[in-house]
């Protein structure tokens, strides 16, 4: 399915108390895009991705992987297609070893012990921690257990990475080190976060949401240069694109 699209048309979902989370939501991705989703606390982030992996179903409007709807009874399809990193990483490790967590996704899709064991190692090496694989999730570092997270979805073999705040929690050195690593993926990647200049870094196109709606979907750093456009949807410039502090002048060209 490497070739395939995905695809969300008007697509609605109401949170159980009543309140919009999504709105009229019309998203397309292409085949080994990297995109960034951006928005205040509250946009709808989350929620989005939710429907992705089929986690939230839409109330309104359809969502498809390839040729795939996203429904009920494509679920184990879709969740082999589309891989996502939750937020904290702790919600994926639950298991006694890095391994065994490691291992849990490629077994539940029905593959035999070998060969999940040989994707294990293969995921692991990917992300740098296949030192890890004998030690129990609850003592890796925040950065060791994003790395390992993301293991746990690349030993599926996904063709749409999603991810939720990546960064988050990450010092400066696990930071740049997820940086390198995303960047050498070849999969369509969406990642939603508050780290703007993460999404400079890594992705030519943005989605800016508000208050469940799409208010920009362009190239990443015409977006990010429209302040009058970040102010209204309560976003900031990233660091990198914001005003030098001490004279007033553009970072680029400031002396300081």
């Amino acid at each position: 399915m490497s070739h395939h699209i995905v695809e969300l048309k008007d697509v609605g979902y109401v949170y159980p108390d009543g309140t919009p989370a999504l709105t009229g939501i019309d998203l397309t991705l292409l085949h080994g895009e990297s995109v960034g989703l951006v928005g205040a606390n509250g946009a709808g982030k989350s929620t989005l991705l939710r429907h992705l992996c089929g986690a939230h179903a839409p109330q309104t409007g359809r969502i498809r992987i390839g040729d795939t709807p996203v429904v009920a009874s494509t679920l184990r399809e879709v969740r082999r297609t589309v891989g996502m990193v939750f937020q904290d990483p702790d919600d994926q490790l639950f298991m006694p070893t890095v391994a065994d967590d490691v291992a849990f996704g490629p077994l539940n899709i029905g593959l035999p012990p070998a060969e999940a064991a040989q994707r294990v190692d293969r995921a692991l090496e990917q992300v740098g921690a296949l030192h890890l694989k004998k030690r129990p999730p609850y003592r890796l570092s925040g950065g060791e257990k994003r790395a390992v997270a993301i293991a746990t979805v690349l030993a599926c073999a996904p063709d749409v990475l999603v991810m939720d705040e990546p960064s988050a929690n990450l010092d400066p050195r696990s930071r740049r080190l997820l940086i390198s690593l995303l960047r050498g993926f070849t999969h369509t990647k969406l990642l939603a976060t508050h780290d703007l200049d993460l999404v400079l870094e890594l992705c030519e196109r943005t989605v800016i949401l508000y208050q469940g709606r799409i208010m920009a979907d362009g190239p990443t750093r015409e977006i990010f240069a429209d302040r009058a456009l970040l102010d209204s949807c309560g976003l900031e410039p990233p660091l990198c694109m914001q005003d030098c502090p001490v004279c007033g002048a553009d970072r680029i060209a400031c002396p300081h």
